[in-house]
């Protein structure tokens, strides 16, 4: 079984899409993968489709979705493992059997894992790498084209979140191996998207420093203080007016080895 979640949804067996293009079915496919074998309690799948309005008829119409699923898998023509027992009816829910799945989430996860393992062993530039084929697997949002329901919202932002913390470690990284002038281009983009991060403004303002534009790292400050003060009411924080009366009065530290990151807000 292949499993792609971070994105389109892909799922495919033997090459075969299993993926249903009604709203509903696909809900429960995406829930059923991202829980990864796990038990999906019956009452999580219609509080996932219905939300707190489920019709008198949600058991039996959820039955019919899984038969639907069943239907899907029963023509991948799987010799190994019957439709019943790959999304298998177990006590109080169902179970999509995914132990041997080729997933794009896993994948991920073992990724980033292996670059914190690098970074913490100081060798930065694995850590980049590894940080970099993990975040290489996104195709766009998490389940960009399945209708979300209250659980699936909540899984994905968790992962999306993964993602951006997996992101902001390989930044790391790279600032740590002195490539800030490369690094300007994406920063800019993503500070764009995102004004009022601080950990990215600190980013971008430290690789401007580095790369002698310091008075582009003030602008970058001033475009997220404005956009600070402006949509929440509160100022920057200490760390990040540190950095700014740091970079004002070109404080030496600023000038220490390039893999001295300490003054970063994260």
């Amino acid at each position: 079984m292949e499993i792609k979640l971070l994105g389109p949804i892909e799922i495919s067996v033997n090459e075969v899409s299993i993926v249903p293009s009604a709203s509903k079915p696909r809900q429960v496919l995406a829930l059923l993968a991202i829980r990864r074998s796990q038990i999906v309690q019956t009452s999580s799948l219609v509080d996932e489709l219905w939300d707190e309005r489920p019709p008198r008829s949600a058991s039996t119409t959820l039955q019919t979705y899984i038969l639907q699923l069943r239907n899907g898998l029963a023509k991948t023509g799987n010799a190994r493992c019957s439709p019943k027992d790959l999304l298998a009816t177990c006590y109080g829910g169902y179970r999509l059997l995914t132990e041997e799945a080729n997933s794009d989430l896993q994948k991920f996860e073992i990724l980033a894992s292996a670059g914190t393992d690098a970074k913490d062993a100081g060798d930065y530039k694995t850590a980049s790498e590894r940080y970099a084929q993990a975040l290489a697997l996104w195709r766009g949002p998490t389940l960009v084209d399945v209708k979300c329901g209250r659980l699936l919202s909540v899984e994905a932002v968790g992962i999306d979140e993964k993602r951006r913390h997996v992101l902001g470690q390989r930044i790391d990284m790279d600032l740590h191996l002195g490539r800030h002038s490369a690094l300007l281009a994406e920063l800019c983009m993503l500070a764009a998207e995102c004004p009022m991060d601080e950990d990215l403004c600190a980013r971008l303002m430290l690789a401007f420093y580095r790369s002698g534009n310091a008075w582009r790292a003030m602008e970058a400050y001033h475009r997220t203080r404005r956009a600070l003060v402006d949509g929440l009411g509160v100022e920057p924080s200490i760390p990040l007016r540190r950095l700014h009366q740091a970079i004002l009065s070109n404080d030496p530290g600023l000038n220490g080895p390039q893999d001295d990151l300490t003054w970063l807000v994260g």
